[in-house]
């Protein structure tokens, strides 16, 4: 596909990388002359430098030829511009928008974003998806990293294997001799930096990472099986009440039995924050004193989250936490470069606006009937929920049967709302939900099996 991205910032960056690898045509327009000759110089795209929303650039770019447009400047107001001018003058068939204002994503307003009002098919908030990424962690504070599929039917888990793993040593074969009845799924492993797609015969070892897919009611028993038992989440600390730091307090302040506390070092967003919420207690003051995290309570927090607008004080304020007792520390982290440092920091897992952004975008672009795509580790593999069209390679196979690429297998199946874990005799029919694991080199071969065969018609 051509595609065009309007920003050349963290966003827009990181799309622009990941679509790049992918061979799509990018072309990349950013105001900024510095970025957009880092982008020419990194990156396999067309930069170029102007107003991403004035007719004259868009047209240097190509929209008249242009498959998608991606709206991803700082600004609201030019992303909503640009995507007009390219339906109004160019005729781009989808326009993507990135907006931030809380008011633009509110459910009564829906109704704005159609051709005849703003012609924007996609809005991408990537404060809102980081913010639910946040959430989510909670939920299985045990894990490196966590996201749900199926509507909520099945999750992945991402965990570090200490020596406290009772089945290390084992094959991965022999688990569903020992599990009976248990629906997981080894996906991937990082091991000394490398990420790849186990075999049969392959063991698990102490200082791996195991990507797992478990239908949800099996997750507690899975974390058990891995040695990371589920414990609950009541007392909680935020540090940063920007717009990631409120959605996730505002979400919590909802919840029953949570008992949260917000450190925001802005008087006025503070003073916001207190307004906004109804149990929290709001602290004003620098998220890293050692005198402000004890009156918070981080020695005794059950998880804290460290939600600023800046990786290092995120960093910073994460050891403090672990270091003052916190049993669970993530951390907002917008610089991948930063990102090994955590496991030396102590620092339990981190929060990518990035690879979250990125899968919010993959999903919508993915060939197939997609439901959904998260990306894992630097966008090293992909787990792709998708429906099986009829007429499509899968349709009407068995497991075994399906020519999957080395680095793919199916990691769940739902038939008729009900979740199945992939055997070799499964058959999968039209209809079904599958999620699906494939290594980045491996994606472009899943698309093709998802689409409908052209012999069908």
């Amino acid at each position: 596909m051509r595609i065009i991205i309007c920003g050349a910032g963290q966003v827009g960056w990181q799309i622009a990388r990941q679509l790049s690898r992918e061979r799509h045509d990018i072309v990349l327009i950013d105001r900024d002359e510095r970025l957009i000759q880092q982008a020419n110089d990194a990156l396999d795209v067309q930069g170029i430098t102007g107003h991403a929303s004035h007719p004259d650039v868009l047209e240097s770019a190509g929209a008249e030829d242009c498959d998608l447009l991606i709206a991803a400047t700082a600004s609201d107001e030019v992303n909503i511009v640009a995507c007009e001018v390219a339906h109004a003058l160019f005729s781009v068939p989808r326009r993507f928008a990135r907006l931030r204002g809380h008011a633009y994503l509110l459910p009564q307003y829906a109704d704005l974003y159609q051709a005849q009002n703003l012609p924007i098919d996609v809005v991408i908030s990537p404060e809102q998806e980081v913010a639910l990424a946040a959430l989510s962690r909670l939920d299985v504070p045990t894990t490196l990293d966590t996201e749900t599929f199926m509507e909520g039917r099945v999750r992945l888990l991402a965990m570090a294997l200490t020596e406290n793993c009772p089945i290390l040593n084992t094959p991965l074969r022999h688990l569903d001799q020992t599990f009976f009845g248990l629906r997981a799924v080894v996906v991937g492993l990082r091991r000394a930096g490398r990420f790849f797609a186990p075999e049969p015969n392959d063991q698990l070892h102490a200082g791996d990472h195991a990507y797992v897919v478990a239908a949800v009611e099996d997750v507690a028993r899975t974390l058990d099986i891995f040695g990371l038992p589920p414990r609950p989440v009541e007392r909680v600390v935020l540090i940063g009440g920007g717009n990631i730091g409120l959605a996730v307090a505002r979400a919590l302040d909802a919840r029953p039995g949570i008992s949260l506390k917000l450190i925001e070092r802005d008087r006025d967003r503070a003073e916001a924050a207190a307004e906004a919420l109804r149990r929290t207690v709001v602290l004003h003051g620098d998220g890293m004193a050692a005198d402000l995290m004890a009156e918070a309570g981080v020695p005794r927090a059950d998880a804290v989250l460290t939600l600023t607008a800046d990786d290092r004080t995120n960093l910073l304020a994460a050891v403090r936490a672990k270091q003052a007792g916190a049993r669970m520390v993530d951390a907002l982290i917008n610089d991948t470069t930063l990102m090994p440092l955590a496991a030396n920091l102590g620092i339990d897992g981190l929060i990518s606006p990035r690879a979250v952004t990125v899968s919010s975008i993959l999903r919508h672009i993915r060939r197939g009937r997609v439901r959904d795509v998260y990306a894992l580790g630097d966008s090293e593999a992909e787990l792709i929920e998708a429906q099986v069209l009829p007429g499509s390679a899968l349709a009407g196979q068995r497991v075994r049967e399906i020519q999957l690429p080395r680095g793919a297998l199916v990691a769940a199946v739902e038939k008729q709302g009900v979740i199945l874990k992939p055997r070799p005799d499964t058959r999968i029919d039209q209809g079904d939900l599958v999620l699906i694991f494939a290594l980045s080199g491996d994606i472009e071969e899943v698309e093709r099996l998802l689409q409908v065969s052209a012999d069908w018609f």
